[in-house]
């Protein structure tokens, strides 16, 4: 069992960056695949961005591709998004989660989900 929390979502005006946090409990994680995704309201949850557990390979959405960077820390059971040269149309909640099933790249595989964190970006 995996339990996730977000944070370091925030107000930023376009061109400005964040990073996301996500602090996971259980003994597991370091074992685990992780995700980010994102929703914005009227819209499909979308991926943004993955990574195997031991952090030797990741993923990207075309549309953060460049501007946004994944990485985790298992020995403090912790994942985290670098968010760069944001746009309005990242305005989204954002949510990490773990464990996918099957693709990584679809949010019905994953089995654990954070409560996600809102990050909103000005124009």
């Amino acid at each position: 069992q995996v339990q996730l929390v977000e944070s370091g979502g925030g107000l930023v005006q376009a061109g400005g960056s964040l990073r996301l946090s996500c602090a996971a409990s259980g003994r597991t994680f370091s074992s685990y695949f992780m995700g980010w995704f994102r929703q914005a309201p009227g819209k499909e949850r979308e991926f943004v961005s993955a990574i195997e557990w031991n952090g030797r390979n990741t993923y990207y959405a075309n549309s953060v591709k460049g501007r946004f960077t994944i990485s985790r820390d298992n020995a403090k059971n912790a994942a985290y998004l670098q968010m760069n040269n944001l746009k309005p149309e990242d305005t989204a909640v954002y949510y990490c989660a773990a464990h996918p099933r099957t693709d990584y790249r679809n949010y019905l595989s994953y089995g654990y989900w954070g409560q996600g964190t809102q990050v909103t970006v000005s124009s």
